[in-house]
């Protein structure tokens, strides 16, 4: 393959490699509106228990009081359930990561095989000039132990 069709696939490697870091991005996005929302919650949560405890102090019914626990057990629930899309998000984050890492790595590997082939191929110009050169002063020398004689 040459120089110029593996600076092609470089290329190619390399749009992959941004479209998959793109998509890490986009998924580290999602994970931290996720973690933004459970905590929203749970702070929620927390300042209705605290509100509900100083009504309770103040005095509160039984009926009043099984409404408010019904409510904090939706809440219990939103927060589980927030926990959880939170995980998934983290998940599908890491594979993310781990096909952005994989890509970049892929990259890599055709660049490192570009400079091979170029190192290559500069050695071969150098010890093609090497040998023009060789050549040249031969000729030098031939012609001027002809000329001398």
């Amino acid at each position: 393959m040459s120089t110029k069709q593996l600076e092609q696939v470089a290329q190619w490697e390399q749009r992959k490699e941004d479209k998959l870091a793109q998509e890490f991005y986009q998924a580290q996005t999602h994970v931290q509106e996720n973690q933004r929302k459970l905590t929203g919650l749970q702070s929620y949560r927390l300042d209705y228990l605290r509100q509900l405890q100083n009504r309770a102090n103040k005095g509160l019914g039984a009926m009043s009081f099984g409404q408010h626990q019904a409510f904090i057990d939706k809440l219990d629930s939103a927060c589980t359930q927030q926990t959880r899309m939170l995980a998934q998000a983290r998940a599908a984050a890491e594979q993310r990561k781990g096909l952005w890492l994989k890509q970049q790595q892929k990259r890599k590997a055709v660049e490192m095989l570009i400079d091979k082939k170029q190192n290559e191929q500069r050695k071969r110009e150098d010890r093609q000039e090497q040998a023009l050169l060789d050549e040249f002063a031969t000729q030098r020398f031939v012609r001027k132990a002809a000329n001398h004689q």
